[in-house]
């Protein structure tokens, strides 16, 4: 099968999903982060959080209100942050040290 027919066959099975024709072999979920609550716990301010994200404070705002959510990388390293607190304080210190 060349790449293009693996390719078609890919946008078809995704039709049929998308139309409940079939069902999808696999489903990841996320749980939202409360990015509040972890900053809360994590005592820092909105301003740490965001360096030692390398984000802005106005991500790290609009995440706190609910108007946007964390995404891709961003989500992946705050459920770290959530079971495993002290990996913040590494990133800060790589952070707060000029190492990017």
């Amino acid at each position: 099968m060349s790449f293009f027919d693996d390719l078609k066959a890919s946008l078809e099975e995704a039709v049929d999903i998308k139309n409940g024709v079939q069902t999808p072999a696999r489903v990841t979920r996320y749980e939202n982060a409360d990015v509040k609550a972890i900053r809360e716990q994590l005592n820092v301010s909105q301003s740490e959080m965001a360096k030692a994200l390398g984000t802005s404070v106005d991500t790290i705002k609009s995440w706190e209100s609910g108007r946007r959510n964390p995404t891709g990388l961003a989500a992946k390293v705050l459920a770290v942050i959530q079971t495993n607190p002290t990996f913040f304080q590494e990133l800060a210190a790589v952070q707060y040290s000029g190492h990017q």
